[in-house]
């Protein structure tokens, strides 16, 4: 794994009208998230891929995204009106309406981790704040929005990296909603195999993960002039976070196939139905009771 970002890189970003006039104020006010990669840098919003960007290509989005119509014309258009329109032609100038459309594609466990990220990102004024998202510890770690994406990865990328401030701790989080097959079953489900996987992964690259995030933490103080600590330590546990759930699913199914299971036992999870409501410094202390 690779978190740094080449000088080159840096320059062509600030100079880019997009990056001035749009994206970085939405990144200071929590609107966009930045995710840094190998020399390359990931813009989120909403759950969705807004933006990559690198050296060679500056700024993509996906077509789903960018397919709108350039006009200051009515909502509704007739057939007629589309001999008179054109497909948008900029990034900067129709930056609010691609925005639009990517808020529309996101899953269901991908929007519930924008709810978390959109509110503790690194500039939060929460001891605990979110550093990074979808991070794999392999070499070629790359942005992909899956719902999106013809590509098919086999990475194991953990959903949510935790940074605590004050102690200069990191902490990985792998977030779930009730409805998804791999929390369930009669046997062991196969979010614990996953969990077991990701603290091996980070028990044998600790010290790599540590330096790497030293660099990451070093380029988004240098793009945004701000003070962040770099990381010293990690938590070798990680988290499995379930969200989605309501009052009556929580009675029935969730106390009887995953309250009452052994085998979560192995591992520390925390839950909350509404995960609009969550606080990550009670996420990082991983309360045990489940929370509406």
């Amino acid at each position: 794994m690779k978190r740094q970002l080449k000088k080159e890189i840096i320059d062509r970003l600030t100079k880019a009208n997009l990056w001035i006039n749009q994206i970085e104020n939405d990144c200071r006010n929590q609107k966009v998230f930045m995710a840094i990669r190998n020399d390359k840098i990931g813009f989120y919003h909403k759950g969705g891929l807004l933006f990559s960007f690198d050296e060679s290509n500056g700024f993509k989005t996906h077509i789903k995204y960018a397919a709108v119509i350039e006009s200051n014309v009515k909502d509704y258009l007739s057939e007629a009106d589309l001999s008179n329109s054109k497909p948008i032609t900029d990034f900067e100038s129709n930056y609010k309406r691609i925005k639009e459309n990517c808020s529309k594609y996101s899953g269901v466990e991908a929007s519930g981790v924008s709810d978390i990220y959109h509110k503790y990102s690194y500039f939060s004024d929460n001891d605990v704040v979110v550093l990074d998202i979808e991070v794999s510890f392999k070499s070629n770690d790359i942005l992909v929005n899956d719902e999106l994406s013809n590509k098919k990865t086999t990475q194991d990328r953990i959903d949510i990296l935790l940074f605590k401030k004050s102690t200069k701790t990191l902490q990985f989080v792998e977030a779930k909603h009730y409805s998804n097959t791999e929390i369930w079953s009669s046997t062991k489900p196969k979010v614990i195999g996953q969990i077991k996987k990701y603290e091996g992964q980070i028990k044998q690259n600790e010290q790599e993960i540590i330096e790497q995030y030293g660099n990451y933490v070093n380029s988004i103080n240098n793009l945004f002039q701000i003070n962040l600590p770099l990381p010293e330590k990690i938590d070798p546990k990680v988290t499995l976070l379930i969200f989605g759930y309501d009052r009556n699913q929580f009675n029935g199914r969730m106390k009887e196939l995953i309250l009452n299971k052994e085998d979560y036992k192995e591992i520390e999870l925390y839950k909350i139905g509404g995960v609009s409501k969550i606080n990550t410094g009670t996420l990082w202390k991983r309360g045990k009771r489940g929370i509406l």
